[in-house]
């Protein structure tokens, strides 16, 4: 088994343990702050088990219906888990109200406390290392499962602290203030989880995986690489797809191109984990390239070289070649 099937199955399991532990703990308290920590769970255990499912037909080899494969169903699972975060959160903020109109007493909060504490531990150390896993293979599910795990964390610190004080002021109304308070933090948190995942969907550039490219293409320029433009990068769950231009000497033979475009994709696939797939399209370089072309020996120079062009992030994305000024 995967270290991501791994992981999701270990945070489904803990979740739907300290689910019903919490749903134990309401039972026993009848506090409308622990009853929120409770209906999170729920949260924490169907978003896993989708997340589960997501990450197994992400690992789906490509077919004919799917030429770029099946990892876009990871931006959905986020997605779907960001949903279920802000639904409860306005949930919670409902159930809160009416504790304020009609409050129930409270009983038993020391257990409350311990578990509410306990879960509070484990959620974000298993949080902590499912998003480092996320981020280390670039998976937006386990990323999202992760940040979820470590946002029930923080939100579970609320709670203690307005348990804890309730334990000693006997100010009940901190419970249903508690539950607002967290169910506002749960809300932004999952507004920010569907925002990333349909920036992913919508194939919106990942701002740090354009700047790494970029860096590797400048770091590793050849002077045969007359001119890129038209970059452009797609995320599929942890694979990627990268294309863009490449301006090559026209006088150059099949052959050594396609061994230049080779090294090319080398490049710029070393520094990734994940799967790279690369359409790098070869255009032949033109007389008005010859202004910013550093082959010393051109057999066909028109002109000398008169600038240098600082490739960019900007400049590289642009759909024209860089002796075109933009429009």
């Amino acid at each position: 088994m995967s270290p991501k099937y791994r992981l999701i199955l270990t945070s489904f399991v803990l979740s739907t343990l300290l689910m019903i532990a919490k749903f134990i703990a309401y039972y026993q308290t009848y506090s409308s702050a622990i009853l929120t920590d409770a209906l999170e769970s729920i949260i924490n255990v169907v978003a896993s088990g989708f997340a589960f499912y997501a990450v197994y037909l992400a690992s789906l080899p490509k077919d004919l219906n799917h030429p770029y494969g099946h990892g876009k169903i990871e931006f959905f699972s986020a997605g779907l888990e960001g949903v279920l975060i802000t639904l409860a959160s306005i949930f919670i903020i409902f159930h809160a109200v009416q504790g304020f109109v009609t409050p129930q007493p409270l009983n038993d909060l020391n257990i409350g406390l311990i578990i509410i504490s306990s879960g509070a531990i484990i959620n974000y150390y298993l949080g902590y290392v499912i998003e480092k896993e996320g981020e280390k293979q670039n998976s937006p599910t386990l990323i999202a499962d992760g940040k979820h795990l470590k946002l029930d964390a923080q939100s579970g610190l609320i709670l203690i602290l307005a348990i804890g004080l309730i334990i000693l002021t006997k100010a009940t109304w901190i419970d249903g203030l508690a539950s607002i308070a967290f169910a506002v933090f749960m809300g932004i948190s999952g507004i920010k989880i569907i925002r990333k995942s349909i920036g992913g969907l919508m194939d919106e550039t990942n701002d740090a995986t354009l700047h790494t490219i970029v860096d590797l293409i400048k770091n590793n320029q050849k002077n045969e690489w007359i001119d890129v433009h038209n970059l452009r990068i797609q995320e599929y769950g942890s694979d990627l797809h990268i294309d863009c231009h490449l301006t090559l000497p026209n006088y150059w033979v099949l052959e050594k191109v396609h061994d230049t475009v080779h090294e090319f994709e080398e490049v710029l696939s070393k520094e990734f984990d994940a799967s790279v797939e690369f359409f790098i399209h070869a255009d032949p370089c033109l007389p008005e390239c010859c202004s910013y072309c550093k082959i010393e020996d051109c057999p066909i120079r028109w002109y000398p070289q008169t600038k240098v062009i600082e490739w960019n992030k900007v400049n590289l994305s642009l759909n024209q070649k860089h002796f075109i000024e933009k429009i």
